[in-house]
C-alpha cells in the first residue's frame, strides 16, 4: 500500500474534517458527509463574511434586483457542522496537519480543498473605479445600482459569464457593448461553425459584438481598443475567464497542474495523505474521455463531494469519472452542454442553428460524446444518457431533429 493511500485509509476513521471553501463544493461536501453516516466533526471555512451562497443567481436574480441574496437553504446547526466565516484560508501545513487561516492555525485530520476559481483580471485595471467583476454576492450587489441608473456598459470578453451579464444588462435598459478578443463568442469553448449562429444573439437582443477587439487601457467614460477606437463606458464588467484559486498552496508540497489547478486522483484524492480537492480548484482523470479534466461548472461542484464523502466514509474508494454539464441563460433561449468533445470529433447538426431551438451532437467511433442543445431539453436528457451507456449510434437518425435522440441507438 503507498504511504498516500495508507494515509486517506487511516483518515477515514477520523474525529475532524476540515473543509476550506465555502462555496458550492465545500458545503455539498459538509452535507454529503452528514447525509452518508459521517459522526466526526465537520468545520466550513470560508472566506466571505456571508452565509454560505449559490452562484448563478448572481447573474440573474440577484444582479437585477428580483432576489435579495442565494443563500443556501441548509441548517447548518441543525447538522452539526461548524462555520468559520469570513475566515481566508492562507497556507497549509501538512506536516503538522494545520491550515493557516486569517483567524489562525486550524487542525485537521482529513482536509477538503474546495476553494473553487478566481476571476482574471483586466490587466492594468484592477482596482479602477468603475471597472468591475462577476463572481462573489458583494460583486453583483455592487452592479445592481449600475444597472438600475442604466449606464454605458462594456463588458469585456463574450464567454458563457459576458453573455449572461450582457443579457442581464439589456434586460435593464442598458445600453451595451461586449468587445472580444478573439473572432468569435465562447471561442474558449465551442468551434467557430458551433458558435457562429450564437454571435447573431447579441444583435437580437439589441446589444452590440465585438469580436477581433483587444483592449488597450480603461479611461475615466470610455474603453480603448488596440486600433485606436473608444467605446462610451459608463462602466466596464470583465468576464475573462477564472483560474483555480489555488495561490495559497504555494510551498505546502500539493501538486499543482497546467492551470496551477489541484491535480486529483480518480479519487479525488491530492498528492498529500489525508488531503481532498473537489470543485473548480481540481482537475481530475476521467476514464471515460481518456484526459485530465478542469471543470469550472455548478454541476461538477455538485456531483464531486458525494465522491468525497464515500472516500472519507467507506473502505473501498469510489472513482469520480462524471460526465460534464452545465448551462447557461441567455437572451432568450436556455443553453445545455452535457460531455466532452475534442477538435477531431465528428460533428452532427440537429435543426436550423437560425431557428430558436437547435442541438449539436459530438461523436466519437460512432459513439455519443458531448452534446450541446439550445432549447431542446429533451435532447439534452436522452443524450445524457446516452453518453453514459456509451452505445454506437446511427448518425443519419441523429441529424434528424423529428425523431428521438434514443432512436438513433444501433
Amino acid at each position: 500500500m503507498s504511504e498516500q493511500t495508507q494515509g486517506q485509509t487511516q483518515g477515514s476513521t477520523a474525529r475532524r474534517v476540515v473543509i476550506a471553501g465555502a462555496g458550492m463544493a465545500g458545503v455539498q461536501t459538509a452535507v454529503a458527509l452528514r447525509e452518508q453516516g459521517f459522526t466526526g466533526a465537520v468545520t466550513l471555512i470560508g472566506a466571505e463574511p456571508h452565509q454560505p451562497y449559490d452562484r448563478p443567481p448572481l447573474s440573474k436574480a440577484v444582479l437585477l434586483g428580483k432576489a435579495e441574496h442565494s443563500a443556501f437553504d441548509i441548517d447548518f446547526e441543525a447538522l452539526g457542522i461548524e462555520l468559520r466565516l469570513g475566515c481566508e484560508a492562507l497556507g497549509l501545513r501538512p506536516g503538522d496537519h494545520e491550515l493557516d487561516t486569517a483567524a489562525g492555525p486550524v487542525r485537521y485530520d482529513l482536509l477538503v480543498l474546495a476553494t473553487g476559481a478566481e476571476p482574471i483580471q483586466l490587466p492594468g485595471a484592477e482596482g479602477m473605479p468603475g471597472v468591475h467583476l462577476l463572481r462573489t454576492l458583494d460583486d453583483a450587489e455592487r452592479l445592481r445600482p449600475v444597472l438600475a441608473r442604466q449606464h454605458d456598459i462594456v463588458v469585456v470578453g463574450a464567454g458563457w459569464i459576458g453573455a449572461e451579464f450582457a443579457t442581464a444588462a439589456r434586460e435593464a435598459g442598458c445600453a451595451v457593448t461586449v468587445v472580444e478578443a478573439a473572432d468569435r463568442p465562447l471561442a474558449g469553448a465551442l468551434p467557430a461553425e458551433v458558435a457562429a449562429p450564437m454571435a447573431a444573439w447579441y444583435a437580437d437582443s439589441g446589444a452590440s459584438l465585438r469580436t477581433h477587439a483587444r483592449v488597450e487601457r480603461v479611461e475615466p467614460g470610455a474603453v480603448v481598443l488596440d486600433d485606436g477606437s473608444r467605446v462610451p463606458a459608463g462602466a466596464v464588467v470583465v468576464g475573462i475567464g477564472a483560474r483555480p484559486a489555488t495561490a495559497w498552496l504555494a510551498g505546502s508540497g500539493i501538486e499543482l497542474g497546467a492551470h496551477r489547478e489541484v491535480v486529483a486522483d480518480n479519487h479525488l484524492r491530492t498528492s498529500l495523505p489525508d488531503v481532498y480537492a473537489v470543485g473548480d480548484c481540481a482537475s481530475f482523470p476521467s476514464g471515460r474521455y481518456e484526459e485530465r479534466l478542469l471543470v469550472h461548472h455548478w454541476d461538477n461542484a455538485l456531483q464531486g463531494p458525494r465522491t468525497v464523502a464515500a472516500n472519507i466514509i467507506g473502505e473501498a474508494p469510489a472513482a469520480y469519472d462524471p460526465v460534464p454539464y452545465f448551462w447557461s441563460e441567455q437572451f432568450g433561449r436556455f443553453v445545455q452542454y452535457v460531455g466532452h468533445h475534442a477538435p477531431a470529433d465528428t460533428t452532427v447538426w440537429r435543426g436550423d442553428p437560425a431557428s430558436a431551438a437547435w442541438t449539436v451532437c459530438w461523436l466519437r467511433d460512432s459513439r455519443l460524446v458531448a452534446l450541446l442543445a439550445v432549447g431542446r431539453p429533451r435532447d439534452l436528457a436522452q443524450g445524457r444518457r446516452l453518453i453514459e451507456a456509451g452505445m454506437p449510434l446511427d448518425p443519419e437518425i441523429l441529424s434528424d431533429p423529428s425523431r428521438p435522440l434514443k432512436e438513433a441507438m444501433a
